[in-house]
């Protein structure tokens, strides 16, 4: 494993989550039992933590195979390194426009809101029509370098 990164949702998404919760379980229990209070909890606790926990589930890796192939592996799509031409990262100020009007529907896109910066690696495959993949990422340039070295 030359790089890995899990993009977990930032803390105070979890803050949030524990407000709403709260406030949502008070609002049924009021002038009632507390079970009406309790369940709500319970239920929507379990909803919020597995809501979390499923936004939270991208991984990134880039592993090396024996035949020295670099191969980068986001959710269940892989990514040899030989296919790629060109590789950048997108910085916070140019992730508006590479996620919206400059974006290419055919493009393979994994982004998240709480992540700033993406890494853009443009492929030159003539059996794969998807131009390039932009990948969100908290080190883009340390995901570029573990990926395509040659180009970083």
């Amino acid at each position: 494993m030359l790089y890995r990164e899990r993009q977990w949702v930032p803390w105070y998404f979890w803050l949030f989550a524990v407000a709403i919760v709260a406030l949502t379980s008070a609002t049924a229990g009021l002038n009632r039992s507390a079970w009406w209070t309790i369940i709500p909890a319970v239920l929507l606790s379990a909803i919020a933590v597995w809501v979390l926990v499923t936004w939270s589930n991208t991984v990134i890796k880039v592993e090396l195979d024996p035949d020295g192939t670099r191969w980068l592996t986001v959710k269940d799509a892989q990514l040899p390194n030989d296919v790629v031409s060109r590789s950048i990262t997108v910085p916070k100020s140019a992730r508006r426009n590479a996620l919206g009007p400059q974006l290419d529907p055919a493009a393979f896109l994994v982004s998240h809101a709480w992540v700033d910066e993406h890494a853009m690696m443009v492929l030159n495959d003539p059996e794969d029509d998807t131009p390039y993949w932009l990948i969100a990422s908290k080190n883009p340039e340390a995901l570029l370098h573990a990926f395509v070295p040659a180009q970083h």
